[in-house]
């Protein structure tokens, strides 16, 4: 059984500036429509890139230190305890930073397990993911400017 006082971490580097560390419960737990990961976030460095989804609503709880949330309404630091929702669509975009000098450990719980699209407004990003109970799944991520015609290599039948 999975133990937030005893999180098992994700194996692999994160590049400069992301170096976040998560333990995926939800993974762990096998659960099929609620994610849930805990992060530890080192002073300095960023959970993940700013983002929005389209399919699966977050909540993340502050459980130590105060990090900075990024929105579309600005930027704000959060308390310890605090409880914080991202919507679906360009609204909940967010992004969880740390610009203390102490590690900050939040949880994040989600919806899950429908597939979801993800854009990455920073980067022009879009990504889609099959979320498994387990991980894996179907997952890619495009160069929004490299978008092609709906009729892109199609072929009348029989043609």
């Amino acid at each position: 059984m999975p133990n937030v006082y005893r999180p098992a971490f994700e194996e692999g580097e994160r590049p400069p500036g992301f170096r976040a560390r998560r333990a995926r419960v939800g993974y762990e737990l096998g659960s099929e429509l609620i994610g849930c990961s805990l992060w530890e976030l080192p002073a300095g460095e960023a959970a993940y890139p700013y983002h929005f989804h389209f399919a699966d609503e977050e909540v993340v709880i502050v459980i130590r230190g105060r990090p900075t949330l990024r929105t579309p309404e600005g930027i704000r630091e959060l308390d310890e305890g605090e409880v914080v929702r991202f919507p679906l669509g360009e609204e909940g975009a967010h992004q969880i930073l740390n610009r203390t000098r102490q590690t900050v450990t939040f949880l994040a719980l989600s919806s899950h397990g429908r597939p979801d699209i993800v854009i990455y407004p920073d980067s022009n990003k879009l990504g889609f993911g099959e979320r498994l109970p387990r991980g894996g799944g179907l997952r890619a991520f495009f160069h929004r400017e490299r978008a092609v015609d709906y009729w892109d290599r199609e072929q009348p039948p029989g043609g």
